[in-house]
């Protein structure tokens, strides 16, 4: 879990970037901060692993306010302003989003951030964070059955009962393991471990039947 804070002297965009945040089960957003003084204070109370960093703001700007930080946590840049670019991958950004900023583009930028952790430390998880009702809900990889698309949701089926989370199953694909996951329909994702019958059109897990797509049944012989 990626815990965060927005730094930003504007409501509005604090509130599209809380919005963003919460469509995403990696993240969990710790606090909003108007202004640097704000976020200092917050950064040593505890663990914050990702700042969304304002530049413009009263006082210090974010520029100055990054450079002021000893060990600062991973910082991506949110401003209506390219000027600062530059300086701002100089300054090891993440990435650099221009106002307004739309979910695809912040969800990109996630995105790069995860890619750029170690990926010991991807493998050796066996469970996954999910945002239910505004709560997170940690789900075993063992107790995952199967994942159904079902609008802008995911509903995630496991041993102990079913989950509703706010996801596409385009990010849920990328979010879960390979060795254990396999998307075998565009609304079906499903462990590869608990699956049973299988012909050609669908296969069996658990009590539920899910039908194979077309431009998936190549990547039924992956299962074992």
């Amino acid at each position: 879990m990626i815990r965060c804070i927005i730094i930003d002297d504007e409501p509005l965009a604090q509130d599209v970037l809380e919005n963003h945040i919460g469509r995403l089960p990696q993240l969990i957003l710790v606090n909003k901060c108007n202004n640097a003084l704000e976020a200092f204070n917050v950064l040593h109370t505890g663990q914050i692993d990702l700042m969304f960093l304002d530049i413009k703001m009263p006082a210090i700007n974010g520029i100055d306010f990054l450079r002021s930080l000893k060990n600062p946590p991973a910082v991506i840049f949110t401003t209506a302003f390219a000027d600062y670019a530059i300086t701002g991958f100089e300054l090891d950004a993440v990435d650099y989003l221009l106002k307004p900023i739309t979910f695809t583009r912040f969800e990109r930028a996630i995105n790069k951030l995860l890619k750029s952790q170690p990926k010991e430390q991807t493998e050796e998880k066996n469970y996954t964070y999910f945002k239910v009702s505004g709560k997170l809900i940690k789900v075993l990889h063992a107790d995952l059955l199967y994942a159904k698309s079902v609008k802008d949701y995911v509903q995630i089926c496991t041993l102990q009962g079913n989950y509703l989370t706010h996801m596409t199953m385009k990010y849920l694909n990328g979010l879960m393991p390979d060795s254990t996951f396999i998307r075998v329909h565009r609304s079906y994702l499903v462990n590869k471990t608990k699956v049973g019958l299988i012909d050609k059109v669908s296969l069996k897990v658990g009590n539920e039947i899910i039908p194979i797509g077309d431009n998936y049944r190549d990547k039924i012989e992956l299962i074992d």
